[in-house]
């Protein structure tokens, strides 16, 4: 009988960590929305284990798109999103703001009256590569840090290296 695993065994890590069991062990999801450019817009974490509609509209409202000269601009016209954000109320909140959503159904027969946009869900990917170029750093691919506050300013500073990279680069 091992002394002292017991205690630690099945205690699950406070909300401030952001890290969850999965099947890969313990991780942290990143919950990011980008522009059609593949700029970041918006970034929040959750435990693994955590679905991903819980932070969808927190990474909404933290994202802010830049002004244009006859109006100010803060939302986007459409949002693509893969079928894990597929809920009624996240497409209700995104109609009461203006914002189409490009979310796939679950079911094979869709609504007649809600037609699909494959063209503009195909440009969903470039989430996924941004994703991919962020985790180029190796401090965001491995999370060494063990508060959330601290992994999410590293995961800033790779965004804005990305950013950087991205703007003053003629090979991004």
């Amino acid at each position: 009988m091992r002394v002292g695993s017991a205690q630690k065994r099945g205690t699950p890590d406070p909300e401030d960590h952001a890290l969850g069991r999965s099947r890969g062990g313990l991780t942290t999801k990143i919950h990011l929305i980008v522009d059609g450019r593949g700029t970041p817009l918006g970034v929040a974490l959750s435990a693994g284990q955590r679905h991903e509609a819980t932070r969808f509209v927190e990474v909404l409202e933290a994202s802010r798109l830049p002004r244009t000269r006859r109006r100010a601009r803060y939302r986007p016209d459409r949002l693509a999103a893969d079928r894990g954000y597929n809920a009624e109320w996240i497409r209700n909140w995104l109609w009461r703001r203006g914002i189409e959503p490009v979310i796939p159904r679950r079911t094979a027969h869709p609504p007649p009256d809600e037609p699909f946009d494959r063209q503009a869900y195909r440009g969903r990917n470039i989430v996924e590569r941004c994703i991919g170029w962020i985790k180029e750093s190796r401090r965001v691919f491995s999370r060494y840090d063990k508060l959330a506050v601290s992994y999410a300013a590293f995961l800033n500073l790779a965004i804005l290296r990305r950013l950087l990279k991205f703007d003053f680069s003629d090979s991004a």
